[in-house]
């Protein structure tokens, strides 16, 4: 699986031998056209280029994608990749140029760029589109859906809190087990640690460790399961409870508990609320507690209010309600970026504020979106033919908003706004940097330049 030369779709096998004569050059671009939001935080590029592009291919590559080609129905451009042993020991001569990761770019403006530096491997440019496309739109998306969520919660947090500093532990990462596999909980995982603090995801953590020196890029919590607190039987669900806060509690500590097994709202008003509300507030702890069905948008509200009537609460200088430090509420269950702001929304029309609440967040988060949530694609927009460069682009009369860019671009900013300008125009202003080069490479950039860009 780790094969680059399988690493695509199956017609890309034909492709060497479609172009013209005398091509030399292939350069395509990547960008989002569109789709849910009107801007995208780039990210995640690197993963792939040191994972993929920095390591050579070998005969024995070679030799199993031929044999896999020869069963499979489709030619083999096997001089082609030999050439690349050969000639480049292997290392694909490509180079890769694209804006900063963390960086947040309007739609409708190119984010990468691709061409082959050997002109014998023109094919190759087109070849990558599968992976190098792949690679990009999904951590993308993520890290928008993630940023997107952000800003919906500092809206609130502005409106109602006196801390926006909390931020950072506002949305949880709940989705390593709803993804397709583990090496998508890795990259959406570290993808949502550009905005955010807070995960359950320990692949996304490992992957900011490993791509991008970050030792401790994510952080948890004890928090109970159904499993731990319905093995306790439903007569002993205080003593599961009790048990929460003498194995977890301490000056500082927080503890998340999920009080939905059997009744939330007697749990809430009876359990934490009377026969262990002394031992809470003794604990010197955080209990957190976790609603985990009935309405989203509703359910949690419903558990602040009633925690404020059980343990009290204080009025901050804006105006709104927040429970005792001893007490909080995380709803997991059902979120996304709309009912995270019904949810902040029903609590500030309700007095309360955003402090209060925190959020995890598992499919919506990291699967319930695809290649079009931002409509992605990646396109050949200039190729070198018989000694001259020819603009390449498509314009389908019956889908004008697929049509594609046309020639070398570049990208800058003007007036404070981002414009997507032929390369040549770009000049020095170009905010497209070279990433890649030969097998190299280029740029290394840290999480926390990642984190300081897109919070910029």
């Amino acid at each position: 699986m780790r094969n680059i030369l399988l690493n695509v779709d199956s017609y890309k096998a034909s492709h060497p031998y479609q172009y013209p004569p005398n091509t030399t050059h292939i350069y395509s671009y990547i960008e989002s056209r569109g789709g849910k939001w009107d801007s995208a935080l780039f990210f995640g590029l690197q993963m792939f280029l040191k994972e993929y592009l920095t390591r050579p291919i070998t005969q024995a590559m070679i030799d199993e994608a031929e044999s896999f080609w020869q069963g499979h129905g489709e030619p083999f451009y096997r001089e082609g990749w030999q050439h690349i042993l050969d000639a480049h020991d292997g290392y694909l001569p490509v180079k890769v140029c694209a804006v900063p990761e963390g960086s947040i770019i309007p739609n409708h403006n190119v984010l990468l760029s691709i061409i082959n530096t050997d002109p014998k491997c023109f094919w190759l440019t087109s070849a990558l589109e599968t992976a190098l496309l792949r690679a990009v739109w999904y951590p993308t998306t993520v890290a928008t859906n993630s940023w997107q969520c952000k800003q919906v919660i500092l809206k609130y947090l502005h409106q109602t809190s006196e801390d926006v500093g909390q931020i950072g532990f506002k949305l949880h990462d709940f989705g390593a087990r709803g993804v397709s596999s583990l090496e998508s909980a890795a990259i959406g995982g570290v993808a949502h640690l550009v905005n955010f603090l807070g995960t359950d995801t320990v692949s996304g953590v490992l992957a900011a460790r490993k791509y991008y020196h970050e030792d401790m890029a994510g952080f948890s919590i004890p928090a109970a399961e159904h499993s731990t607190m319905t093995a306790w039987e439903r007569d002993r669900e205080v003593d599961a409870y009790r048990n929460m806060i003498r194995q977890f509690g301490g000056a500082g500590k927080l503890v998340a508990v999920v009080s939905d097994s059997y009744d939330l709202y007697h749990a809430v008003d009876h359990i934490w609320g009377e026969e262990l509300r002394q031992e809470v507030i003794d604990s010197g702890a955080t209990i957190v507690v976790r609603p985990d069905s009935g309405d989203p948008t509703t359910v949690p509200v419903d558990c602040v209010i009633r925690l404020g009537e059980k343990f009290g609460y204080s009025v901050n200088a804006k105006g709104y309600k927040v429970l005792a430090p001893c007490v909080r509420v995380i709803q997991g269950d059902g979120i996304n970026i709309n009912s995270i702001g019904a949810i902040l929304q029903k609590l500030a029309d309700k007095g309360w504020a955003a402090d209060n609440i925190a959020f995890g967040m598992g499919g919506g988060l990291l699967q319930q979106l695809n290649r079009d949530t931002l409509k992605f694609a990646m396109k050949c927009s200039a190729a070198h033919i018989g000694g001259r460069w020819i603009d390449v682009y498509k314009d389908p009369v019956t889908d004008h908003g697929k049509h594609s860019k046309r020639g070398r671009l570049g990208l800058v900013r003007r007036d404070g706004a981002y414009q997507t300008v032929p390369e040549d125009e770009a000049g020095n202003d170009n905010l497209l940097e070279p990433v890649f080069c030969d097998g190299k490479l280029l740029r290394d950039w840290s999480f926390a330049d990642i984190r300081a860009r897109a919070e910029g």
